[in-house]
């Protein structure tokens, strides 16, 4: 299907998804997903200074630079909700300074693709495409796309439903449990839930109903 161009604005709300080139995988082994979620954190900020070169500083440096950002710079994007799958990744995204969503994620992008490249010493394109987004609307919208994207590794058999919260490699634990990901932001969404166990239950109700998933396609993106 054709994807219509988005308009990016502040203060608004985006689900974004890419795949790897000819849907090949993007994520070979944990450390691939670690970093990849490493590279949300920091370039959150936008830091002006390359993930790679970061990670060579000493250890105690690398705290006073994060630390140093983190009161200096005020992060352009929220990550409202994630997942990482093998060949591709969702990313529910508010813009909180102008321009702040296209600038995340070309670094990201650009940032994770050259770490693939060197350490699988390939070249060429990592993603199939720029990325693909869509504004969301209303809450309605915002809690079936939450959903949508922590029923991924069910729906794709990487787990059963009830151990979802067992996948380490989403925001689902940030919702249902404590949080695990300093960075994910889930409060705009359990904001119209009673309780993090009714967000669960609502997850989890829908996790063998394909035909509910499909209705919402228009609204998430996803090509199955």
């Amino acid at each position: 299907m054709p994807y219509r161009k988005t308009i990016f604005a502040k203060d608004e709300i985006y689900h974004v998804v890419n795949r790897g080139i000819n849907h090949a995988s993007i994520f070979e082994n944990k450390n691939d997903y670690q970093r990849f979620i490493s590279l949300i954190d920091f370039l959150r900020f936008l830091p002006g200074m390359q993930y790679s070169h970061f990670r060579r500083l000493p250890i105690e440096e690398r705290r006073d630079f994060f630390e140093t950002l983190r009161r200096r710079n005020k992060p352009v994007i929220e990550c409202l909700a994630f997942c990482l799958m093998p060949n591709h990744f969702h990313l529910l995204l508010k813009q909180l300074e102008t321009g702040g969503t296209q600038g995340f994620l070309r670094n990201l992008q650009n940032s994770y693709a050259k770490y693939c490249n060197a350490k699988y010493k390939r070249s060429g394109s990592l993603f199939q495409s720029p990325f693909h987004s869509v504004r969301i609307e209303n809450d309605y919208q915002l809690n079936h796309v939450s959903r949508y994207i922590h029923l991924n590794p069910s729906s794709a058999y990487l787990v059963q439903a009830k151990d979802l919260k067992n996948y380490k490699y989403s925001s689902y634990n940030d919702y249902i449990k404590e949080s695990a990901y300093e960075f994910v932001c889930p409060g705009l969404v359990l904001g119209n839930f009673k309780s993090k166990d009714q967000y669960e239950n609502f997850v989890l109700e829908q996790a063998e109903d394909q035909r509910a998933i499909n209705a919402i396609k228009h609204l998430v993106l996803e090509n199955r």
